[in-house]
């Protein structure tokens, strides 16, 4: 029987940096009287998590538009440019120190996967910073649909013709991984909790661990 463990990229894997990334290029802007940054992050955070339960569309979309209603909330002056370079960086950003040992040390054993809220053409270059070959690399694009929709995962799983019972699923995301797959009769599922969030024992069973650096004796490599 294949043994594979899927992953969620950003957050997970990769250090995503959107939040400081955000900062920079509204630099210009942030001393805008009466303007509460960690409020603001946090309503681009909650706009991106609503963008995609909508119907799909590309994710550069997703950050264009999203990036615009937070910035008009808090009356923050959008151009079409700062989307541009918000996209413009994701590709930039590497993964967590840890993370490259721990898949070469997966790789022993399992298939190694990714299932991302992304692009084609942006996840390629993260994959290149992480080093390390995947057997699977699953986007939104291709299944027409984000996490936490179940079709995202069902189309994965059909994608590299695998069971949900032979796969183990390892995601930082609370409200998009955790939540959605608790149902999806998934062999195991392991939560990276890297900024101590609450959990719920509502969703489990779920192993939890702080980084992916336990993550290889965990699962017996």
């Amino acid at each position: 029987m294949r043994q594979i463990v899927t992953f969620d990229a950003y957050g997970t894997l990769i250090d995503f940096q959107l939040g400081p990334t955000t900062l920079k290029v509204l630099a210009d802007r942030l001393d805008l009287d009466g303007l509460n940054v960690e409020e603001f992050l946090d309503d681009f955070r909650v706009m991106r998590f609503q963008a995609v339960l909508e119907a799909y569309r590309p994710y550069d979309e997703v950050l264009h538009s999203s990036m615009e209603k937070a910035m008009r909330l808090h009356g923050l002056e959008y151009r079409s440019s700062d989307g541009d370079a918000l996209v413009a960086a994701v590709p930039t950003f590497g993964p967590f120190p840890e993370v490259p040992d721990a898949l070469r040390a997966l790789k022993s054993r399992y298939e190694i996967a990714i299932i991302s809220n992304t692009d084609d053409d942006l996840i390629k270059h993260n994959v290149a910073n992480i080093g390390v070959e995947f057997d699977h690399v699953i986007t939104a694009e291709q299944a027409k649909a984000y996490k936490p929709s179940r079709e995202t995962f069902e189309y994965a799983h059909n994608a590299m013709g695998v069971e949900p019972s032979s796969v183990i699923h390892v995601a930082q995301g609370w409200e998009y991984d955790l939540i959605p797959t608790r149902d999806l009769g998934l062999r195991r599922r392991v939560w990276i909790n890297r900024y101590g969030r609450q959990g719920s024992t509502d969703y489990r069973p779920y192993d939890e661990l702080s980084d992916l650096s336990a993550l290889p004796a965990l699962l017996g490599c």
